[in-house]
């Protein structure tokens, strides 16, 4: 049995005995061989070991058995170690794959009924409605990403913008590349005031997806009120505004009218039909309403990425894109 100090010499005497071989059968080219031997000589010197010496070669030789012969039976053993221990608690992928593969065609195919359903009800504004069916479709089915995507647009609708969050996560760790999740997440980011996750959001979408308008509007949206927080205007901003002799705050009317920009929207506003649908909206009323008492009211809601896209549509540009 060796020794301790003996471990390294044979070792050093087998690699020396291994290379040594590979010349001999030509599984090092003759080309390199002489570098190889190069190379034996400076290990035996290193080490103290020379695979010519007889008395040497008796005590530190391990014949019959070889380098590669010891290896495949180290990789034989780490093999079968690696299959006898248990998987981390935090990966289950045959799990995973098997509650996938457990949902009946037949349960899949009424979660899906219940995901079109939900759909009509975003469709008609209803909601509320519609996070209960997806919820529902959920139940039936997990594993689809679409029906976390849809309901965290159903809770944006409804202002519970951390669920909204929750689930465009849970959408994207099931299917990572899908990207209308990423632009869930960054609408609702943006209405927690998250600029710079609702950015992050948008970018991983963008990745993914890089053409999509409503990312684009979001994430150009979020860039624009950091760019807000962070310039010396913003400290004046916050100040207490300056009001006209008549009290109550109001915007600068004057100004407003002389803006060409506010007067070519208006313009294209008003020969927009979709105006005098709108206008005889109840919601719209009691929205004007609003505004009429709170002066920052118009400025909130303009800062939905969504409003933003709807006033763009209206002024020519393109649409949100629905649920």
């Amino acid at each position: 049995m060796s020794t301790a100090a003996e471990k390294p010499k044979r070792l050093a005497f087998a690699i020396c005995d291994y290379l040594q071989e590979s010349i001999a059968n030509g599984t090092i080219k003759s080309d390199d061989a002489e570098g190889i031997e190069v190379a034996i000589q400076c290990i035996g010197e290193a080490f103290g070991v020379d695979s010519a010496d007889p008395v040497q070669r008796k005590q530190y030789s391990i014949k019959p058995a070889n380098l590669p012969k010891i290896f495949d039976i180290f990789l034989a053993t780490q093999q079968k170690a690696a299959a006898a221990s248990p998987k981390p608690a935090t990966e289950k992928p045959a799990e995973k794959a098997s509650s996938s593969a457990s949902v009946s065609a037949e349960t899949k195919a009424k979660a899906e009924d219940l995901k079109t359903s939900g759909n009509k009800e975003m469709a008609a504004k209803k909601y509320t409605e519609a996070i209960d069916l997806y919820t529902q479709a959920i139940a039936l089915n997990p594993e689809n990403p679409v029906y976390y995507s849809n309901r965290a647009a159903a809770y944006t609708q409804v202002s519970k913008f951390d669920d909204a969050v929750a689930d465009a996560k849970k959408a994207v760790e099931i299917d990572a590349n899908y990207s209308k999740a990423y632009s869930r997440m960054g609408q609702a980011y943006f209405c927690l005031t998250k600029f710079q996750e609702a950015i992050d959001a948008c970018d991983e979408g963008l990745r993914l997806d890089p053409g999509n308008a409503s990312l684009k509007q979001t994430k150009a949206a979020a860039e624009a009120k950091l760019e807000d927080a962070a310039s010396p205007a913003a400290a004046q901003s916050n100040a207490p505004a300056s009001r006209a002799p008549g009290g109550g705050g109001m915007p600068d009317i004057a100004s407003l009218m002389n803006n060409p920009n506010l007067m070519s929207m208006a313009a294209n506003m008003m020969n927009n039909p979709a105006i005098s649908s709108m206008l005889q909206n109840p919601a719209f009323t009691q929205m004007a309403q609003s505004m009429m008492s709170d002066p920052n009211a118009l400025s909130q809601l303009m800062s939905n990425p969504e409003m933003a896209a709807m006033a763009q549509n209206m002024m020519g540009g393109g649409g949100v894109p629905k649920p």
